[in-house]
């Protein structure tokens, strides 16, 4: 049994897991937590190119310690071999803890529910938690397991009357230094960038991460052109999509591109800046024409999952709610 000192770890290590993010990538970023006497002796995340996985990370580091205590881990441990190294279930049924709190199943086919039975019948207690926070932590992984693309977060930035941009194209800068700050933050958090070809031409964003020590995080960029956004196949097929086996994707718009990804369904987070400004009608809209014959559709899609304040502007986020 678990109970709300275990939800409180196991959150720890979604946070931890978004360390790792994106340079794990092909594999998920998972947090590992190993906690001893009721203080932690391990920890660990997923490491650039996916080795060392947060479980020996972990261990390594809690050594001896690790024997009777607590584990607690984002994603259920893997158990196929590689030749990269041992599976987690082998290194974790060696080093004895007591207890294996998960907080997400793996879908993965080579480990899917086989990670937890080798912990038991390794004589280890496992808890599998079903925990949200996990899952929100491995939403790119998860995404493309399920649906065969990357996770992808649709960002605009707007006036209070939902322009993007003068009349004559201006948009620098809408938004406060604050907010162009958590954008950057952002963009370290994706695998590739996307704009439409319009905003490419207009604009010529750099669309690179200029956080002191994060420059190095800076995205894959993807620039879609005339090619129609029409379902999972066309995102997976895009340049760069399918050969990094991208995981998170962030589209930065214009209006055109941003519409498309949401008349297709494509978008499975919307992040919302909003200046204290406003430009009138003759200003480029917010978004294209998303082909709405009726609001019924239109309402309960979306959940609000964070909203801020970021200098004199504000921030929202929604996550598409999906059964």
């Amino acid at each position: 049994m678990s109970g709300p000192a275990d939800t409180r770890w196991l959150q720890a290590t979604a946070r931890l897991a978004l360390r790792g993010r994106p340079a794990s990538t092909p594999n998920p970023s998972v947090g590992c937590i190993i906690v001893s006497n009721g203080m932690v002796a391990g920890r660990g995340w997923t490491q650039a190119g996916g080795r060392p996985h947060a479980e020996a990370m972990a261990l390594e580091q809690a050594g001896a310690a690790a024997r009777g205590a607590d584990v607690y881990v984002s994603l259920e441990p893997c158990a196929h071999i590689s030749r990269r190294g041992p599976s987690c279930t082998s290194l974790l049924s060696k080093a004895r803890p007591a207890r294996v709190f998960i907080g997400h199943t793996d879908p993965d086919p080579r480990t899917a529910g086989r990670g937890a039975d080798a912990l038991r019948e390794a004589g280890i207690d496992v808890i599998e938690a079903n925990c949200p926070v996990s899952a929100a932590s491995l939403a790119g992984y998860l995404t493309r397991k399920i649906f065969g693309r990357p996770h992808v977060t649709l960002k605009l930035a707007s006036s209070l009357d939902g322009r993007i941009a003068l009349a004559d194209g201006t948009s620098r800068w809408i938004t406060s230094e604050p907010a162009r700050a958590h954008v950057h933050s952002r963009r370290a958090m994706a695998d590739a960038i996307l704009v439409g070809g319009g905003t490419w031409r207009t604009d010529r964003p750099a669309l690179d991460v200029r956080l002191p020590g994060l420059e190095d995080r800076s995205p894959r960029r993807v620039v879609l052109t005339s090619q129609p956004v029409e379902g999972a196949e066309t995102i997976s097929t895009l340049a760069d999509i399918t050969t990094l086996e991208a995981q998170y994707l962030y589209v930065e718009g214009g209006g055109q591109a941003a519409a498309a990804f949401l008349a297709e369904d494509l978008v499975d987070r919307l992040e919302l800046y909003t200046a204290p400004i406003v430009i009138g009608a003759d200003g480029a809209p917010m978004l294209g024409d998303l082909g709405l014959t009726d609001l019924v559709p239109a309402h309960g899609r979306w959940t609000l999952s964070e909203q801020r304040q970021l200098g004199s502007d504000s921030f929202v986020a929604y996550d598409r709610i999906r059964t």
